[in-house]
């Protein structure tokens, strides 16, 4: 894929919470067979998803050279040529952030699942949240990820990683691109769809079984 589309993935993960774990045993002897992970030092738990993402930034850009750096959560389908074809559009774009973008309430409430404790810095209880792309897939051009990389040590994580990307891109002159093809729902018989995944199970709904099956009614042209 890197010679043909000139897209380089990588895997990233952290380190897992106990060293020298089954896990982490399984990790070393995959990474030994594959080159294709990016290993941060970071210990890899959820709700560290926002400090995980500053180092990946970081990382990717002082690392790769690229006119754009993109996330892909593992359980999200994604047809290649369809993001290629999405990336040369843009290419004269010097600063872009680009996604499924969307809104919603600032959950307040610790017992639910997007609780966010900092639901104060958004105004009244029951306040929206700024338009931000969606955590399943989004990107955002070389410039922003430098400005990431540049002021790393004072961006401020939320607890959801998709909020604190979109709140350190909102004071930029950054052009917003909603693509709606980065989240369709079934991908069959529409070309133009470049990542596909459930609303209801934040990716694709039992990814190993339904995965596969996907890609063989989406092909990769």
């Amino acid at each position: 894929m890197e010679v043909e589309h000139g897209l380089l993935f990588r895997f990233v993960i952290g380190n897992p919470q106990v060293m020298g774990d089954s896990l982490d045993i399984s990790l070393q002897d995959e990474m030994s067979q594959h080159d294709d992970f990016f290993r941060l030092r970071h210990t890899d738990t959820y709700d560290r998803l926002s400090d995980k993402t500053v180092m990946w930034f970081s990382a990717a850009v002082t690392t790769v050279q690229a006119d754009f750096y993109l996330k892909v959560d593992d359980d999200v389908h994604l047809r290649v040529p369809a993001l290629g074809r999405f990336l040369v559009s843009h290419r004269l774009s010097r600063a872009v952030y680009f996604g499924c973008m969307k809104t919603g309430p600032v959950l307040s409430n610790p017992k639910l699942r997007w609780h966010e404790p900092e639901w104060w810095r958004f105004g009244e209880n029951g306040n929206k949240y700024f338009r931000h792309s969606t955590g399943q897939i989004y990107g955002v051009s070389r410039l922003v990820a430098q400005y990431i990389h540049d002021h790393r040590s004072i961006l401020h994580r939320y607890a959801n990683e998709d909020v604190s990307v979109g709140s350190w891109v909102m004071g930029l002159d950054v052009e917003f691109v909603d693509e709606r093809n980065m989240c369709c729902q079934d991908c069959r018989g529409n070309f133009k769809c470049i990542a596909t995944f459930q609303w209801t199970c934040s990716g694709m709904c039992e990814p190993l079984k339904n995965i596969p099956i996907v890609h063989k009614s989406c092909p990769q042209y």
